[in-house]
């Protein structure tokens, strides 16, 4: 399937000189979403995942499918002050000042085969510290997974030893 028919593109956001990649019509279109997830659920299957994890808020959007295909678990990476009980934290770096995400402390358990799903691959950042937050409570990161790729942002050199499926790429 040619996922680039469902990407929307939308120029100058969130600010002034960024192409926003729009998700948003191949969720709306149930043919094109069920065929990524499908397309996922399939890499994450052949990487013999046996959780998907995901940062808030796409990276839900994206996994939770690919997870209840598969009849696996979701594990979510959250922002501050989101998760009810004990969690970790990793901070990481954004272009303007830092970020961090969590998760319960027994989300993943140890030597688990985990799987991180998000729509965007970009910078990286994000993908790390959810790749850091997974190691840290011992899980195995089998793979990493994504509608799409924005190749000119470098994101994989942050990730160079993780194997990336991308779904289409920019």
């Amino acid at each position: 399937m040619d996922y680039k028919k469902y990407i929307a593109n939308v120029p100058d956001f969130p600010e002034p000189g960024v192409l926003f990649r729009d998700i948003s019509p191949l969720m709306l279109d149930g043919q094109a979403y069920h065929a990524a997830t499908d397309d996922i659920a399939e890499y994450a299957r052949e990487r013999g995942a046996e959780l998907i994890c995901g940062p808030e808020a796409r990276g839900f959007i994206v996994g939770c499918p690919v997870a209840n295909k598969l009849g696996i678990g979701f594990a979510p990476a959250r922002k501050k002050g989101k998760l009810p009980r004990e969690t970790v934290s990793v901070t990481y770096d954004l272009e303007y000042g830092q970020g961090s995400l969590y998760m319960q402390k027994d989300a993943v358990k140890p030597g688990q085969k985990v799987l991180v799903v998000d729509d965007l691959m970009a910078t990286g950042g994000t993908l790390k510290a959810t790749i850091d937050l997974v190691e840290k409570l011992g899980g195995e990161v089998v793979g990493t997974a994504f509608i799409i790729e924005l190749k000119d942002l470098n994101g994989r050199q942050k990730i160079k030893d993780y194997d990336m499926f991308t779904l289409t790429q920019y």
